[in-house]
């Protein structure tokens, strides 16, 4: 018979411990504030009839057959040509929020271009694998390619003649794009989307140096001849409308913000000692 109370057990888990500060007279008195906050349910809305077929079907085959509310009104943004940035909690579905526009732009039009950036190369290189594989389930057969100081040189061939989907940082934008643009032309001419992601990183003097990049982008894709839409997403920060404007050098009436998630949370108690 095996004992169920013995001295040796060891409780496992994160809600002995926090039980265990809760019954303490030593933890409980440091908290300077204690906050419960009840679970939610998800808030959904149909797939847009405007998503191409082909990601519709890719969606189904993932089990997704509705959008989160705040999914589905990037999605309708998006199709009024508003630059947006997308103020959710982490875990609720962000990348969706771009994905979706972007990818069906590309499934409509192969020549159409869209470049993402991100803060580092480790994020750049895990979206690049998420993006993939939601095309390979599109079955687009659209190239995603991410470009950075390790991409080797048929890489970077296939970058800038014949990839849908541009995935780098600001520095090699600044530094290894930019400046060689004419040899990006094709690129430019079609480019539809610009996404930077992790907007809260881009703060102080490095957000100051990014913002002058992407006014330098804007310069050279209306050079080209195209205007991509400018998408921003964060899940921490206070003013994401403000920040995004000034990032993207537009004035805040001009950039739409998605903020309403409609993903599911789970209770949730937290203290501030």
């Amino acid at each position: 018979m095996q004992a169920t109370n013995v001295p040796w057990r060891v409780e496992k888990g994160l809600e002995p411990v926090v039980a265990e500060w809760l019954r303490s007279d030593v933890v409980r008195p440091c908290f300077a504030a204690e906050r419960d906050y009840a679970a939610s349910e998800a808030k959904t809305a149909p797939i847009p009839e405007g998503v191409h077929p082909a990601l519709a079907h890719a969606l189904a085959a993932r089990g997704i057959d509705r959008l989160y509310a705040h999914q589905a009104q990037a999605f309708e943004i998006a199709a009024r040509k508003k630059p947006f940035v997308i103020a959710t909690p982490t875990a609720s579905g962000k990348s969706l929020c771009f994905h979706l526009p972007v990818l069906d732009a590309l499934l409509r039009d192969r020549d159409a271009r869209a470049l993402y950036f991100y803060p580092t190369k480790a994020l750049a290189r895990d979206q690049e694998a998420s993006v993939r594989e939601l095309l390979s389930e599109a079955g687009g057969g659209i190239a995603v390619v991410t470009y950075d100081g390790d991409t080797p040189g048929d890489a970077r061939r296939a970058a800038r003649e014949r990839s849908g989907i541009v995935v780098t940082n600001p520095d090699m934008l600044h530094s290894g794009i930019l400046p060689h643009h004419t040899a990006w032309a094709r690129t430019f001419q079609n480019l539809r989307y610009v996404v930077v992601d992790e907007l809260h990183t881009y703060r102080g003097v490095f957000g100051s140096h990014v913002a002058n990049v992407i006014r330098r982008l804007m310069r050279v894709a209306r050079f080209h001849g195209s205007s991509p839409l400018l998408i921003g997403a964060t899940a921490t920060i206070g003013n994401p409308r403000e920040h995004g404007a000034r990032l993207f050098g537009l004035r805040e009436d001009e950039v739409e913000l998605v903020s309403d998630t409609g993903a599911p949370r789970g209770e949730r108690s937290v203290f501030f000692d």
